[in-house]
């Protein structure tokens, strides 16, 4: 019986893993997120964000439908590397995005 449980507890368990790989966005499954958290400190984005739109800066991250895609996601964390001149390389952007997903946006 234990040998029962634990077969259907270990099978749950690599369920559910498996099931929140899939709602991950295929642009980010193979993102480094504590790479993307570890980015997002060192440049300071929510500081900056907080200079742009106040408060705790997060209203940055829903302006009126304007990021409605992982791609797009993507794409102003490029801007924003651009602009800034932050020199980061095309996966250190994506693991970026990816953890912004993950915190804010949470596209499938």
């Amino acid at each position: 019986m234990k040998a029962t449980v634990g077969s259907l507890l270990f099978a749950l368990l690599a369920l559910l893993a498996v099931s929140a790989k899939a709602q991950t966005p295929e642009l980010f499954r193979e993102a480094d997120l504590k790479l993307g958290e570890r980015l997002i400190a060192e440049h300071k984005c929510t500081a900056c964000h907080v200079s742009k739109v106040g408060g705790d800066g997060s209203a940055i991250y829903r302006p009126a439908g304007r990021i409605n895609t992982a791609g797009f996601l993507r794409g102003m964390v490029e801007q924003c590397n651009t602009e800034l001149n932050l020199g980061l390389f095309p996966e250190e952007v994506t693991a970026v995005a990816a953890v912004l997903n993950r915190d804010h946006y949470r596209f499938k």
